[in-house]
C-alpha cells in the first residue's frame, strides 16, 4: 500500500513539474524558434546560419551592386591601352577600385545603417519594416546610374507590372538593370581611353614600317611613348578624378 501512495505522489510531482514548466519551443531539424517580445524568432544557430550565408554573397554583392564594377573594367582598359602587360598588377588595381568604392559608398552605407539597422536594433521597426527603409538609399543610388532601357528591359523579362514611380522599382529590376548600364558606360570610358594610345601606336607602326624596321614589333617601341605621355600629362590623377567624379 505504502508502495502505491508513493508511486501515486511520484506521479502527481511529476506531472505538476510538467504543467508548470514553459512548453518548449518547436524545432525542425535541430533549429527551433524562440519566443521574444514581438513574437517568435530564430534561435542563435539559425541566425549565425543565415548570416554566414550572407557574408558568402558579399564579395557578389560588392562588385555588381557598387562603383567597383565601373572603377575596375576602367581600369583594366587603362592597363591594356598602356601596353604595360601585368603592370599594375591585379592585386594593385582591385585594391584600388576597392578603396575608391568605399569613399564613394560611405554616405550610402551610413544612410543604409541609420533608417534600417539601427531602428531593428532598438526595437522600433521589424526586421521586414528595416529592410524596406533601408533598401531606400541603395535604391536611390542605384536609380541614378541604371538607365531606362536597361530598366524596361528587366521590366518586361520579370513581366512586372509598371511602377508608379521610380521609387516604386524593386531590386530584383533595379540591380541587373544598374550592371548593365555600368558595364556600358565603363566601355564607352574604356574606348576613349585607347584613342590616344592608338594614335601613337600607328604612328610608331607607319615609322618602322617606312624606314624597314622589321626587326621589332611596333608594340615593344611603342610601350615607352605611350608610358611617357602618361607620366607627362599625371594620367593617374586625372583618370581617378573623372571616375570620381562621374559618381558625385
Amino acid at each position: 500500500m505504502r508502495r502505491r501512495l508513493s508511486l501515486a505522489c511520484c506521479l502527481l510531482a511529476a506531472a505538476g513539474s510538467a504543467l508548470g514548466a514553459s512548453p518548449t519551443p518547436p524545432s525542425l531539424l535541430g533549429v527551433s524558434l524562440v519566443p521574444g517580445p514581438g513574437g517568435a524568432s530564430l534561435s542563435v544557430p539559425m541566425q549565425i546560419v543565415i548570416l554566414l550565408t550572407l557574408l558568402t554573397l558579399l564579395p557578389a554583392v560588392i562588385m555588381s551592386v557598387t562603383p567597383f564594377l565601373r572603377l575596375t573594367v576602367v581600369l583594366h582598359f587603362l592597363r591594356q591601352a598602356l601596353g604595360t602587360q601585368a603592370t599594375p598588377s591585379n592585386q594593385v588595381l582591385v585594391g584600388l577600385a576597392l578603396f575608391l568604392t568605399v569613399l564613394i559608398m560611405q554616405p550610402v552605407a551610413t544612410e543604409v545603417y541609420a533608417k534600417g539597422w539601427a531602428p531593428i536594433e532598438r526595437g522600433e521597426l521589424t526586421l521586414e519594416q528595416g529592410f524596406q527603409e533601408g533598401t531606400k538609399p541603395l535604391k536611390a543610388f542605384l536609380m541614378r546610374f541604371a538607365r531606362e532601357k536597361d530598366v524596361r528591359l528587366f521590366l518586361e523579362i520579370t513581366r512586372a507590372p509598371a511602377p508608379r514611380s521610380p521609387a516604386d522599382l524593386e531590386l530584383r529590376v533595379l540591380i541587373p538593370a544598374y550592371i548593365l548600364s555600368e558595364l556600358k558606360t565603363g566601355f564607352q570610358i574604356g574606348a576613349l581611353l585607347f584613342l590616344p594610345f592608338l594614335v601613337i601606336d600607328l604612328v610608331v607602326a607607319s615609322v618602322t614600317l617606312s624606314i624597314g624596321m622589321i626587326q621589332l614589333p611596333p608594340v615593344m617601341l611603342s610601350a615607352p611613348f605611350k608610358v611617357l605621355l602618361f607620366v607627362l600629362v599625371d594620367g593617374w590623377n586625372l583618370v581617378v578624378g573623372s571616375l570620381m567624379k562621374s559618381f558625385y
